[in-house]
């Protein structure tokens, strides 16, 4: 049995061919929708594709498993629990889906979401989105999160039945918001999780639950979107992206770097730059689900990448990208060293666009906290007042806040090389850190 790992680095989701070297059959797990990369290895490696199996309806990316069936007519397996639109094979808890003279195993293992399954390859498991290399998925997505969080106890102590040098290959690493606190290494073992995740410490299902459903990281945006297009009818190719002169009311998302963008910009433009971290979770958490968006770029091939990430989040309908737009709108950005003055003079509100959790860890006393991600919809509370100035832990975030501010006609600019980290080490007077728990 061959098999292979793709992951997305900027979701975090892992997906997975597995071949029967004697008859050159192989099946994908979870695919995501861009499946070129899949056609390509099956053809470098000389395997024949002839099924996809979903591990359970994701709620983070738009999944490939419609454009296999419409464009190469391959069938489709998921637990019945999913309750899909499209025509399906049904996983069975204990049966064994075949690939050429091989096959692989079904655990029905709920808790994630009602109808997950893992599935067992030779001395591998696939675990999906059950147990990740040092955590476990969250329980609150798809049911109460107390309910799914006793559902996954049980489901990881049937995991744990498995011997301990059996290869985990998860369904997400490092990146993702469908767990929390997992490793970015992309796989380990029963018997490393055994011995060192803490989500496997907990013997008694009323601590775990406990531990689990304390729940506190956002979820993925669209999520509710993204789910009823992967419970829903088969989803074909996308349009191709085409290069347009006006935007017709449509959102521009400028995804150069935030340099670029401050140094010109076309009027009311958001910035995400395609090169940061978690750029397609980042600009779902500032682009309304039904906006037509076009895209500014610094290039054609940028702008495609961006596409192919946007379209993994649920932005299926693009409105191309601009060809030689006028940029004529620029700002200066906030230094680190400049921002003791600014405190003193009070000439300005600094936002502190941070998670609840990192701003928890320090903050500075009298700054307005709103999460990067909550901005667009708290304009309002910031205008007609003083200028802003947006801060984070290193600038990317703040640069985003920043363009949503602009982006309403509010007078901000960000602190884009640096933030809380820097001002933290040099130790500045008029920054006083300290916990949250108080007025700040």
């Amino acid at each position: 049995m061959l098999l292979r790992q793709f992951v997305d680095d900027d979701l975090g989701c892992a997906s997975y061919l597995i071949a029967d070297e004697e008859t050159g059959e192989a099946m994908l797990v979870d695919p995501a929708y861009a499946i070129e990369p899949y056609l390509e290895h099956a053809e470098r490696e000389g395997v024949r594709l002839t099924a996809v199996v979903e591990t359970h309806t994701h709620a983070d990316h738009v999944s490939g498993h419609g454009r296999f069936a419409l464009e190469h007519a391959l069938p489709v397996h998921v637990h019945p629990a999913a309750n899909p639109a499209y025509p399906f094979e049904a996983l069975v808890d204990g049966e064994e889906v075949r690939i050429g003279g091989g096959s692989v195993r079904v655990l029905h293992t709920p808790g994630h979401r009602p109808e997950h399954c893992c599935l067992v390859a030779g001395d591998a498991v696939l675990t999906g989105d059950s147990l990740f290399v040092g955590s476990a998925a969250r329980p609150d997505l798809a049911v109460e999160p107390r309910e799914g969080a006793e559902g996954l106890f049980y489901s990881l102590e049937r995991l744990l039945e498995l011997p301990d040098g059996f290869t985990v290959y998860p369904g997400h690493v490092a990146g993702s918001l469908c767990g929390a606190g997992m490793s970015g290494d992309p796989s380990s073992t029963i018997g490393a999780e055994r011995r060192l995740n803490p989500a496997l410490a907990h013997s008694v299902v009323e601590d775990f639950i406990d531990f689990s459903a304390a729940v506190s990281s956002p979820r993925p945006p669209n999520m509710a979107r993204i789910v009823d297009l992967n419970q829903g009818p088969f989803l074909g190719p996308p349009d191709p992206l085409r290069p347009v002169r006006v935007t017709d009311g449509a959102t521009v998302l400028d995804v150069r770097p935030a340099k670029a963008f401050a140094a010109g910009h076309v009027h009311g433009a958001l910035n995400v730059p395609v090169s940061t971290s978690s750029f397609g979770t980042k600009a779902a958490f500032i682009l309304y689900p039904d906006e037509e968006v076009v895209l500014h770029a610094s290039s054609a091939e940028e702008a495609e990448q961006a596409a192919r990430r946007l379209r993994a989040v649920g932005f299926l309908d693009l409105g191309g990208y601009l060809d030689q737009p006028e940029a004529a709108e620029r700002f200066e950005p906030v230094a680190v060293s400049e921002l003791e003055a600014l405190l003193r003079s009070g000439s300005v509100e600094i936002v502190d666009v941070r998670e609840h959790e990192e701003r928890s860890e320090g903050f500075i006393p009298g700054t307005v906290h709103i999460p990067y991600r909550l901005v667009r919809a708290c304009c309002d509370s910031l205008a007609g007042g003083r200028p802003v100035v947006t801060l984070c832990e290193s600038g990317a975030r703040a640069a985003i806040a920043a363009s949503v501010l602009l982006a309403r006609g509010i007078d901000a600019r960000p602190v884009l090389d640096g933030g809380i980290a820097d001002l933290q080490a040099g130790g500045k007077s008029l920054v006083e850190f300290r916990r949250c728990g108080g007025k700040h």
